[in-house]
């Protein structure tokens, strides 16, 4: 799961610095892109969300906490 779910981050957000942590079927994901510049939190946490919401929804995924932070944002 952990190899799946990389992968498609890292399609949706090319050139950001991604780290997927999981325990079991729970995601700890952090993603610095500058593609959240200037987006609220949730509109972040939306972006990261639309690439993973089947696994989410199939159960695969059973809980997700998103930091998604700007390269200036740290």
């Amino acid at each position: 799961m952990e190899t799946e779910l990389r992968k498609r981050l890292e399609i949706e957000f090319t050139s950001a610095e991604i780290t997927v942590d999981m325990d079991g079927n729970r995601a700890a994901i952090r993603i610095i892109a500058d593609v959240f510049e200037g987006l609220a939190p949730v509109k972040r946490q939306q972006k990261v969300y639309r690439c993973i919401a089947d696994l989410i929804e199939s159960g695969a995924l059973h809980a997700v906490t998103i930091k998604a932070l700007t390269p200036r944002g740290l």
